[in-house]
């Protein structure tokens, strides 16, 4: 059985396992089949220590068995990552503060044009599609989903609120237009960030 494509990793136990530096560096070697054997030899590392980090990973179901081989006398297992990305859940690294005594009308139309905000639907989004990407590929069926990007250039911060408002307006005309009772429902989340500084020389 092939690996899954991705796995959100949404427990603390097994985030603090998966993310000690060698077990990153096993993790992203694993994407392909090795032995602890190969593995030693790629990372001149002890084959004892690679087989401690892999039995550690192999508990928590980050990397899985997929034959065994005879080798001089004895057994080789070749193990391999259970997913080729592993994704971490933000909601585990913690969450903003809720704000406290601030009216609710004003805090929804905040709500749409603060950062925090941002990164929480962001994360919900990373969080659910995961799960259901997970689902889809152990059941053999794709999921399906859709992805729009755009890059805007505005001349002035208030522009920016006012293509928002825009925005809104022309998504809820499309979404009142295709909205059929009994249907599959779909989310549609909308986001804009500031594009990020290329550092020189990248």
């Amino acid at each position: 059985m092939a690996a899954t494509e991705m796995s959100l990793m949404d427990e603390p136990e097994r985030l603090r396992v998966a993310l000690t530096p060698i077990r990153r560096q096993l993790l992203a070697r694993l994407r392909e089949p090795a032995s602890a054997v190969q593995l030693a030899a790629e990372l001149d590392m002890p084959r004892q220590r690679v087989g401690y980090h892999l039995k550690v990973l192999e508990q928590e179901e980050l990397v899985e068995l997929v034959e065994e081989r005879r080798r001089r006398g004895c057994v080789e297992r070749v193990m391999r990552a259970t997913a080729k990305a592993f994704l971490v859940d933000p909601g585990v690294l913690g969450s903003p503060a809720e704000p406290s005594e601030v009216d609710a009308g004003f805090a929804r139309i905040a709500d749409r044009h603060a950062a925090e905000h941002l990164v929480e639907v962001a994360a919900g989004t990373v969080r659910d599609v995961t799960r259901m990407a997970a689902e889809a590929d152990r059941q053999g069926v794709r999921l399906l989903t859709f992805t729009l990007e755009a890059e805007v250039r505005f001349a002035e911060p208030g522009d920016v609120h006012r293509f928002t408002d825009e925005l809104a307006e022309a998504v809820s005309r499309v979404a009142a237009r295709y909205d059929t009772a009994g249907g599959r429902p779909y989310r549609l989340t909308a986001g804009g960030h500031p594009t990020p500084r290329k550092e020189p020389g990248r």
